[in-house]
């Protein structure tokens, strides 16, 4: 009878044909991200439209029809938000003879500031803004090019979503099928415990940030009444949401208010005045809102989110930043329920108050264990 001899491949070997694993998946991700970006916002919506569908199907209304009422909900809440944009915009324009007038005064003022305290004419700042214009214009095409692509896809993905959901949420019952089927060795009860479990991570993070938005919504707009600031409501709540944007978010949702403060106010402190009020704001939320409110409900780290942000646009951009900390929460889930993967699913998690404590110094534990034995020689 023969005998088969376990071939143990070297270390090099098994780290190479992971980091090849690895580039391959992020080519993957990234050639694939006009399917996969609508198909992951689907995901998620799904998610968190099951408890409603699932509540109205118990009522004895049929699936799909439950489901086009889940539908209705978010387009409605979509086309709201929409007509309170236009309906801003539509203010905007009724201004902006008057900003464009403020505006040039602005760079006559400026002008004379320059000639005034550096000896540069008009004539020469003028010849360099004329140049400076040109190189913008000739390398704006392309970019306004992309742009227009950009967005035609963002709207063509958008059109999608709505399919997917639906799918995601009809076919719900026959994609758990399919996971016992995959995972067929693993017991039932511990897949419907994972889907449950990942279920409400997605749930309270979408919830939990719909909170964070309308908290900082009502500071930034309070801030800007403040000040005196035109459209503080829309400025407030403009800022808040793209706050679902790391880091970058609130930096773009501040330049509008502040160039509002410059162009409607008669002193500079205006617009110092609003910068401080999203920093302080954006103080507040980083340190004491998201962290209680969002933070605690994902359960994972800073560290681990950080990462996941910085990964996530560099492979997906901005659609992959808002998506990195609700995968991987789902990731952390699903670590946690695998055997032999439990130890990534702490690594992502939050750390208890004792694992925090700083513990001795493996040197000073060593010189204590020494003293211990010498003292112990000498009796």
């Amino acid at each position: 009878m023969e005998k088969y001899v376990k071939f143990e491949q070297p270390a090099y070997v098994k780290v190479a044909l992971i980091l090849i694993s690895l580039a391959l998946i992020v080519v993957g991700l990234t050639v694939a991200s006009g399917l996969l970006i609508p198909l992951s916002f689907s995901f998620l919506f799904a998610l968190l439209l099951h408890p409603i569908s699932a509540r109205l199907e118990s009522w004895k209304v049929p699936r799909i029809l439950a489901i086009f009422i889940c539908l209705i909900l978010i387009i409605l809440v979509l086309v709201g938000m929409m007509y309170f944009i236009v309906a801003q915009m539509m203010n905007f324009g009724q201004d902006l003879p008057e900003l464009q007038a403020r505006f040039v005064q602005l760079v006559d003022e400026f002008h004379t500031f320059i000639a005034t305290r550096f000896g540069v004419d008009k004539t020469h700042q003028l010849d360099w803004i004329r140049d400076q214009a040109r190189g913008a214009i000739a390398s704006s095409g392309a970019l306004l090019t992309g742009t227009l692509s950009a967005t035609t896809s963002t709207f063509a993905d958008l059109s999608l979503m709505p399919i997917f959901i639906f799918f995601f949420l009809y076919y719900r019952n026959f994609f758990i099928d399919f996971l016992q089927r995959l995972f067929k060795n693993t017991p039932n009860q511990n897949i419907s415990e994972v889907a449950l479990k990942i279920q409400e991570v997605v749930k309270n993070h979408i919830m939990g940030l719909f909170l964070v938005i309308v908290i900082l919504a009502a500071l930034n707009t309070v801030g800007l009444l403040l000040l005196g600031i035109k459209y503080a409501f829309f400025f407030g709540a403009l800022a808040a949401f793209l706050n679902i944007i790391p880091y970058l978010g609130i930096l773009i949702g501040s330049i509008l208010p502040i160039l509002m403060a410059l162009l409607t106010k008669d002193s500079i402190w205006y617009a110092v005045g609003v910068a401080a009020v999203f920093a302080f704001v954006q103080f507040l939320e980083g340190n004491f809102i998201t962290p209680n409110i969002v933070g605690s409900k994902v359960g994972v780290n800073p560290l681990a989110a950080i990462i996941a942000l910085i990964l996530g646009g560099m492979i997906w951009g901005i659609s992959g930043m808002i998506l990195s900390i609700p995968f991987t929460a789902i990731l952390k889930v699903i670590f946690d329920h695998v055997p032999g993967m439990e130890p990534f699913g702490f690594l992502l998690g939050e750390p208890t108050k004792e694992q925090l404590k700083p513990h001795k110094d493996i040197l000073d534990e060593v010189k204590e264990d020494a003293k211990e034995v010498a003292g112990s020689v000498a009796k």
